[in-house]
């Protein structure tokens, strides 16, 4: 009676992962398993613009200087799947501003509909700092309702950040602090520079972390030792937070000082051979396990494993590994 009551809640809660799977559009298993049809987001528009690099591949313009504070840049060649995310916003030391923010859920809404999109960066466009955590400037100046409202509205995105169906890496070489780390957080890994320096110090404020920080800092690195970090409001470089389990690699810094962006995409180029929907399976998988016994942790991998049989992903990477090749993945 106890497995069958565990498969009877875990597929209660299946409705909401097959609700994210809809909303994750790049279809973590066909129209047919579903019973659904995947669309596409439409264009980015106001609010994001795309950094003028070599390695840029489609753009998303705006006239706005206020509006370049979070650039978005599509990879191409070698690197085509990956999605880099890049705070600049030079003069605020990439604090958390209302503007940031809107920009930050629009483009995580696009992006989590989007098909192509196999793996993304979220990294710093401003050297020596990830992000300085909410910008204080700015809510000095709120009203105490305007406060709360934008407290809930940085938190809603940074759940967006973490419920996309594809890798998240968080490229830290800087500081992040706050808001910062929360947001980092939020990312399936963590790279950082040994150089970088993270905490939550809202306690330093009379404040406590309200983008996610009680909550995700303890499963990342286990509740005692979070809790002696958020009430010290500690502050820890790169290697003490591999040490800890904070980060999942830590790499010395570079002269251009973007050592943890290469090493995410590195480890981003590691993930874009694999199987698509494989991919936002298993961490659809790994997320819902995660929160729930291990029987019923096992009722939602035999579920999950489920949405993959169908896919014509399956019979291709089957046929290549008969034929010796490479898998030509199409992520159906």
């Amino acid at each position: 009676a106890a497995p069958a009551a565990a498969m009877a809640a875990a597929l209660g809660g299946l409705g909401l992962l097959r609700a994210r799977l809809r909303l994750a559009a790049a279809a973590a298993a066909t129209s047919a398993a579903l019973g659904r049809t995947c669309r596409r987001a439409p264009p980015l528009r106001r609010g994001v613009a795309a950094a003028a690099l070599p390695s840029a591949g489609r753009s998303y313009g705006s006239q706005a200087k206020e509006e370049e504070e979070l650039r978005v840049r599509y990879l191409d060649d070698e690197h085509k799947g990956i999605v880099v995310l890049g705070l600049n916003r030079s003069h605020a030391k990439n604090a958390l501003s209302k503007n940031l923010v809107k920009m930050m859920s629009k483009a995580v809404d696009a992006l989590k509909s989007d098909k192509k999109v196999r793996t993304v960066v979220f990294r710093s466009e401003v050297p020596g700092i990830f992000c300085a955590g909410a910008d204080l400037k700015e809510r000095a100046k709120m009203h105490s309702s305007e406060v709360s409202s934008f407290v809930s509205r940085a938190r809603a995105t940074i759940n967006e950040l973490a419920n996309l169906p594809v890798p998240t890496i968080a490229a830290i070489d800087g500081t992040a602090l706050g808001g910062g780390l929360e947001l980092a957080l939020a990312c399936d890994i963590r790279v950082a520079a040994s150089s970088a320096k993270m905490g939550l110090v809202e306690t330093k404020l009379a404040i406590i972390p309200g983008a996610g920080g009680t909550q995700r800092l303890p499963r990342t690195i286990g509740v005692s030792l979070a809790k002696e970090l958020i009430f010290s409001a500690r502050i820890v470089d790169g290697e003490e937070a591999k040490s800890i389990g904070l980060i999942s690699h830590v790499v010395e810094q570079n002269e251009a000082g973007d050592a943890a962006y290469r090493r995410a995409l590195a480890l981003a180029r590691e993930f874009l051979p694999q199987g698509p929907v494989a991919m936002r399976v298993a961490k659809l998988a790994i997320n819902q396990g995660m929160e729930v016994d291990l029987v019923t942790g096992l009722a939602i991998e035999e579920a999950c494993y489920a949405q993959t049989i169908p896919t014509k992903d399956r019979i291709e990477g089957l046929l290549a590994f008969k034929e010796k090749r490479p898998p030509r993945y199409k992520g159906e």
